[in-house]
């Protein structure tokens, strides 16, 4: 770790976090609960935000995955993603589901204001983003896909949709 000059657990804790936060809606995996854990650490999102069915650590699959991140990000348990999206847009939150929906905003053409504190919402493996989370979102970011397949494994999707987000600001 020194080598590569990163932060200790409680370095990453103290420093000023992106504002960003992810919000998991029913995702079933514990292998992508853990990834969004190693991917939250790399871009020093503010929290993660596991809702409904969503596991929750300590558990040694999400531990696989997420390599000790569930240590250094913080992170919350809401029974239904609606309280989390609602809760999120009381404090100042641009609440974003990722899906696609007829009237989405490519990522590709997406522009985060200055200033302003996201929340991406990533959906269930199968189902998506509830529907009910979708209509109270301030709108829906899809990844814009040239193959023959419909979607993206969730943790790939968590990386794409971080790394464009802090890469415009």
């Amino acid at each position: 770790m020194e080598e590569l000059q990163r932060d200790s657990v409680e370095d990453f804790k103290n420093k000023q976090k992106n504002p960003l936060v992810l919000v998991l809606d029913n995702v079933r995996s514990l292998h992508n609960v853990g990834s969004a854990f190693r991917t939250g650490d790399a871009f020093a999102v503010e929290k993660i935000y596991l809702c409904g069915i969503t596991g929750t650590p300590p558990n040694k699959e999400i531990h696989k995955t997420a390599l000790g991140a569930t240590e250094s990000v913080e992170w919350v348990h809401v029974p239904a993603t609606i309280e989390a999206v609602e809760g999120l847009k009381k404090q100042g939150y641009q609440v974003w589901a990722v899906e696609q929906a007829e009237g989405s905003t490519s990522l590709s053409d997406f522009r985060p204001a200055e200033g302003e504190k996201y929340a991406f919402v990533f959906g269930n493996e199968v189902f998506g983003v509830e529907e009910e989370v979708v209509k109270a979102a301030h709108g829906v970011l899809e990844i814009p896909q040239f193959g023959t397949k419909h979607s993206l494994n969730v943790s790939v999707t968590v990386g794409v949709v971080a790394w464009v987000f802090l890469s415009k600001l």
